[in-house]
């Protein structure tokens, strides 16, 4: 069994997998404070004992972190519930996976992982496109060659920044309104956030196969993909746990390269 840990702004997800089937898989809030670890080991130790884990039966771990304050406190987390040293991803990790990496420090682990399963399971030339806290899209050549990164505010972060830096507008769910339209507060935001980011994300796609080719693939990912129904048909594929399988793959290929 394999424990994937993607630490990421907004949340922290922990899935377990056996091969390439998800058993379980918890979602965190992010918290970055004193009683972190705390908080963490008793959310996932009251989980692996709800879902009947033995800690024996786990043979790897991996973390992926973009919140470096929170890194050591999920090491040991992991190191006390399940007393195995986790593969940390990063720079020292990337020379045993099969992609090309001009600027291994610069680079997010998620997007890393984004690129190995999209290589992976594509196979060809493609563009990772991930819904989260920001909205990245990572540009990954049939090589293995991550070409670059473009990264644009994410739908919440929008949303939130709206809300919070001005006195009258309200915080808004995130869906698409009956409208294009806005009738009202709340689908005037969400007409121009939701349907705004429909015309960046196909802009976007539309600009990076104008330069590199127009046989690029997309594919999504990330918690939020699944709420602009209209960019569905845009995409080769749409994984929500995208990321967390590439996290899963390191395992893999860590293992083998080590056999």
């Amino acid at each position: 069994m394999i424990v994937a840990i993607d630490i990421g702004n907004s949340n922290v997800v922990v899935g377990l997998a056996e091969g390439e089937n998800w058993h379980h898989i918890w979602r965190y809030n992010t918290v970055i404070d004193r009683e972190a670890p705390y908080y963490y080991s008793k959310q996932l130790s009251q989980h692996l004992m709800d879902a009947d884990v033995k800690p024996q039966n786990v043979e790897s771990i991996v973390i992926s972190s973009v919140v470096p304050d929170l890194t050591q406190a999920w090491v040991e987390v992991v190191q006390a519930l399940f007393g195995k040293e986790p593969i940390l991803l990063g720079p020292s990790v990337y020379t045993k996976l099969p992609l090309q990496i001009d600027r291994p420090d610069e680079i997010g682990t998620d997007l890393v992982a984004n690129a190995l399963e999209g290589y992976c399971k594509i196979g060809e030339d493609v563009i990772v496109v991930d819904f989260g806290t920001a909205l990245t899209f990572t540009i990954v050549d049939h090589t293995g060659y991550i070409r670059g990164v473009n990264i644009a505010p994410g739908l919440k972060t929008a949303i939130a920044a709206l809300f919070s830096k001005t006195a009258q507008l309200p915080e808004v769910p995130l869906e698409l309104p009956p409208s294009i339209v806005g009738q009202g507060t709340v689908h005037a935001i969400q007409n121009g956030v939701l349907v705004g980011y429909v015309g960046l994300v196909r802009h976007m796609i539309a600009e990076i196969r104008k330069e590199l080719g127009e046989h690029y693939k997309a594919i999504a990912t990330g918690g939020l993909s699944a709420i602009l129904h209209p960019l569905k048909a845009d995409f080769e594929l749409v994984d929500p746990v995208l990321t967390l399988n590439g996290i899963r793959r390191v395992a893999e290929m860590v293992s083998e390269e080590e056999a």
